[in-house]
């Protein structure tokens, strides 16, 4: 199993118990990836995931930063030119922390544009 695959897995499961689709997990290209491609309905929702096994030094959610963001545009686009439709698009960000005895997950719809 490679690194972050459980977390992945994880958030995959979160999100399909909230109601969305998987399309495509850990969508590679040579300069990046996408963890999961999900539909939400009509809108194709691109999935970044972070873990931090504490939050000593900061939310994950915050490492998802400006360059990281431009990057998985860049898949995404790539992606996008495959399909013969582009539909409605949103770039979501999940976030995954230890919380006592469990994960804390969360969920930040439209995290980016």
């Amino acid at each position: 199993m490679r690194p972050g695959e459980a977390w992945e897995s994880m958030a995959c499961q979160f999100l399909i118990d909230h109601g969305l689709e998987l399309v495509v997990r850990n969508f590679r290209i040579p300069y990046g990836e996408i963890d999961l491609i999900m539909r939400d309905g009509n809108t194709l929702v691109f999935v970044e995931v972070k873990y931090r096994s504490s939050e000593r030094y900061g939310n994950p959610l915050e490492v998802v930063t400006r360059q990281k963001q431009q990057k998985i545009k860049l898949v995404a686009s790539v992606y996008l030119e495959k399909l013969t439709v582009v539909p409605c698009v949103r770039f979501d960000v999940v976030g995954i922390v230890p919380d006592r005895s469990e994960y804390r997950i969360t969920w930040v719809k439209g995290a980016f544009e």
